[in-house]
Order: C-alpha cells, then sequence, then structure tokens
C-alpha cells in the first residue's frame, strides 16, 4: 500500500532559549529535522515525504530536503495556525488509499523498526499510537489537591501516529477543538478507536537544551 509521512515542523526555540526553531538545531552537525526526513526515507523505498513547515522556513527547509537521498519523494507544504491546521494542511496533500504516519519534526531519533511496527499495525488494525510506560511517580492535580495515580496505567504517547488514509482524512475534515492534542484524538472525536503500540524510550521529542545533550549521546551509542 502507498505511504506517506507527514512531518510536522513548526516549533520555535523559545523553550530551547534560542531564536532558531528547533527542527533546525544542530545534533552532531546535521540539523533535527534532517534526521526525522531520513528516517523515514531510509524506511522505504516507496514512502513520500510531506514536510510541513512555516512559510518563513521553507527556504531552511529546501536546504535540507536537498542533501537528501531521495530528495523528490520530499514536498514541502505551509504550515497553519496550529499544529492541527499544519497536519490538515499536510493530509490535504494525501490523494489516494494509504497508510499515513503523522510525526513531530523534531523526535529525531524514530527508528526504522518503530516505523516499520506503526505500519504494519495500521494495516491490520487501522491505526497504531505509539506509546511508552510511565517511569516517574504520577500525581493528578485539581486545584488545590492532587492524587497519586497509578503508573502501571499511563502511557506516554510518542509519534508516528500511523493510520489508514480512509480513517486519518474524514477525521479531519472537522472545524479545530481545543481537545484536539494530538491525531490520535481527532480520530477518536470521529468515532474511531485507535490502538497503541509499543514506542520506543529513546524517541524523545528534543524540547530543552539537555534533550539535545541526551539525543548525542544516544546517537553516539548507535554508531
Amino acid at each position: 500500500m502507498k505511504k506517506y509521512a507527514v512531518i510536522v515542523a513548526g516549533g520555535s526555540g523559545q523553550r530551547m532559549g534560542v531564536a532558531t526553531p528547533k527542527q533546525f538545531l544542530l545534533l552532531n552537525g546535521k540539523p533535527l529535522l534532517w534526521y526525522s526526513v531520513r528516517a523515514f526515507l531510509s524506511s522505504f523505498d516507496d514512502i513520500s515525504i510531506i514536510l510541513v513547515l512555516p512559510s518563513n522556513n521553507r527556504a531552511e527547509g529546501e536546504s535540507i530536503v536537498a542533501g537528501l537521498d531521495a530528495a523528490a519523494r520530499v514536498t514541502i507544504t505551509e504550515g497553519g495556525a496550529t499544529r492541527f491546521h499544519s497536519v490538515q494542511n499536510g493530509l490535504a496533500l494525501v490523494k489516494e488509499p494509504s497508510v499515513v504516519f503523522v510525526h513531530d519534526g523534531v523526535r529525531c531519533l524514530v527508528t526504522s523498526a518503530l516505523i516499520n511496527r506503526c505500519y504494519n499495525q495500521a494495516l491490520e488494525k487501522g491505526s497504531a499510537i505509539p506509546a511508552v510506560a510511565a517511569t516517574d511517580s504520577i500525581r493528578i492535580v485539581d486545584g488545590d489537591n492532587h492524587t497519586v495515580a497509578n503508573r502501571s496505567y499511563v502511557r506516554i504517547i510518542q509519534t508516528p501516529q500511523t493510520f489508514r488514509s480512509e480513517i486519518i482524512l474524514p477525521a479531519y475534515d472537522t472545524p479545530y477543538n481545543d481537545s484536539f492534542t494530538d491525531e490520535a484524538t481527532v480520530a477518536e472525536a470521529a468515532g474511531h478507536k485507535v490502538f497503541l503500540v509499543d514506542g520506543e524510550h529513546e524517541n524523545i521529542k528534543i524540547t530543552r537544551p539537555v534533550d539535545l545533550l541526551v539525543a548525542e549521546r544516544i546517537l553516539k551509542d548507535r554508531l
């Protein structure tokens, strides 16, 4: 079946404490976004990448794509006001029955093993939402009160969130709602049950300076 990866890269450098949007920060000499795009291109010979970027960062995106093998399989489109709208813009370019991955551009350590695991489950069940068990103690805060949650029931959600196109495309044909925190919540709002799949603890989202240090170490250990 045809495969598309919608890679959303609309973040800023605010929490990193830098002016450069975090998807363009360097990790071992390459932009974070380069690793994310390359991971999908190297996972399947027939996958098409839809790279969703802010309009004022298109040139940086084009430069990254030009340095990749199989750059012809990458299309750049403009992001929207929110993540929901950016994903919606990317999905608008999916024109045929397919399996669709939606991935955070700054989850640059995603592996082919995880990508393939998501693909295979989406083929079978219609969706695959990567998740890992919580390792810290969890408390639920309600105003001044808080209670301990059983962490064995808690899962931390990652990307690529993966769906058959007949599920995710119609689901996004809806107005934005504040309850939409990711693609899974959009699919659920459209009446679909979503299915978790084992994620990877190394599949971190680069958000703060310490995350870059962790990512550097993980890449070093993978060599």
